[in-house]
């Protein structure tokens, strides 16, 4: 068994981003079973800046970072994975995540959203949700995580 206290947390962005009607862009993983929705989020690489990885994530997750980005959480979050994917999620190299959130303006139509870009896709579908909704979808143990963010970022992008 892995032992949780000697692995890092990966370092990670996410991206809550938003449409012109204050709408929260909310898809569901590919690779899980469940029913499981989150917002675009990825690792850092070596060398690259969170506003950086933030922008490259949305264009590799969603097919298109045409966004501004409006502002971000003031603080890194961080949370553990569960249990039963310690050593299995993340290569095995992690304990979790540890993330800066930013909260963008989507510039773009939603015909250029194209999950299908990069394999294998990340998200098999999304819709644009309104902040008081997200709640009630499945965000398995990120739960906690979406109850700080969803209103801290909303704030950043009210409807146009």
């Amino acid at each position: 068994m892995t032992d949780i206290k000697n692995l890092p947390y990966r370092p990670n962005v996410g991206a809550m981003l938003f449409n012109s009607q204050g709408h929260i862009f909310l898809a569901k993983r590919a690779d899980l079973a469940s029913d499981i929705w989150q917002c675009p989020q990825g690792g850092i690489d070596e060398g690259e800046t969170p506003t950086q990885a933030v922008l490259r994530e949305l264009q590799e997750e969603i097919g298109t970072d045409h966004a501004e980005i409006l502002g971000e959480y003031p603080e890194w979050l961080s949370y553990d994975l569960p249990a039963h994917l310690i050593g299995k999620s993340l290569g095995g190299k992690f304990r979790g995540q540890t993330q800066r959130w930013f909260a963008l303006r989507f510039l773009g139509q939603d015909d250029e959203i194209r999950l299908d870009l990069h394999q294998p896709a990340e998200f098999s579908t999304w819709r644009w949700v309104a902040p008081e909704e997200v709640l009630s979808y499945n965000l398995g143990f990120k739960r906690d995580l979406y109850t700080h963010l969803v209103p801290a970022l909303s704030r950043l992008a009210p409807p146009l």
